[in-house]
């Protein structure tokens, strides 16, 4: 079970907001790749991204998670139907540090819940969710600067092409790992 190895982070703490959107058919593959919406990544990855949400409190917002930890046999279902190593890594060359249970996809909100723009929504795959496009508004610039700049403090590093993907720096030593979720509490 991914429990022995992956803590849920909703046993830790409460202050997220959960939008698992692979557990519902409102992401880019149009369906539900989970069986239930539970966020589970390596106890070390989950107290760090625990100190990067007291982080946002602070500041006035929360981090709100779409993505932890993805099984391999999922991880093959997304290449299968997106083969395009920019956006979905390649199953067969060692897949997602999602796999691992160390990337996460989020995004931030206001404590209010309401809504901070980051310029595309969770799973756009094109240029306008680069981190390094220069055609954002200052607005958005800023706003993906509060994040990025929020997360790095705790370890997390970005990709190029997805504004809303960090993976913990400390990874290498963590197996693939495909074992599916228990929707059990």
């Amino acid at each position: 079970m991914a429990q022995d190895s992956l803590v849920d982070i909703s046993n830790l703490s409460s202050k997220f907001t959960l939008d698992i959107r692979y557990a519902t058919s409102e992401n880019i593959f149009k369906e539900s790749l989970y069986n239930c919406a539970k966020c589970f990544l390596r106890p070390l990855v989950a107290n760090q991204l625990i100190a990067a949400n007291n982080y946002f409190i602070k500041k006035g917002y929360r981090i709100v998670i779409y993505d932890c930890y993805r099984p391999l046999d999922v991880q093959k279902k997304m290449w299968e139907k997106i083969p395009r190593a920019t956006y979905v890594a390649d199953p067969n060359t060692g897949g997602s540090i999602h796999n691992k249970g160390a990337a996460l996809d989020i995004s931030i909100e206001r404590l209010d819940g309401s809504f901070v723009n980051m310029g595309t929504d969770f799973d756009f795959f094109g240029k306008d969710a680069h981190i390094d496009n220069p055609n954002l508004s200052e607005k958005i610039k800023k706003n993906r600067a509060l994040l990025f700049e929020g997360m790095r403090k705790f370890g997390f590093q970005t990709i190029r092409t997805e504004w809303w993907h960090f993976s913990y720096k400390k990874n290498n030593s963590y197996p693939t790992l495909n074992q599916t979720f228990s929707c059990d509490n």
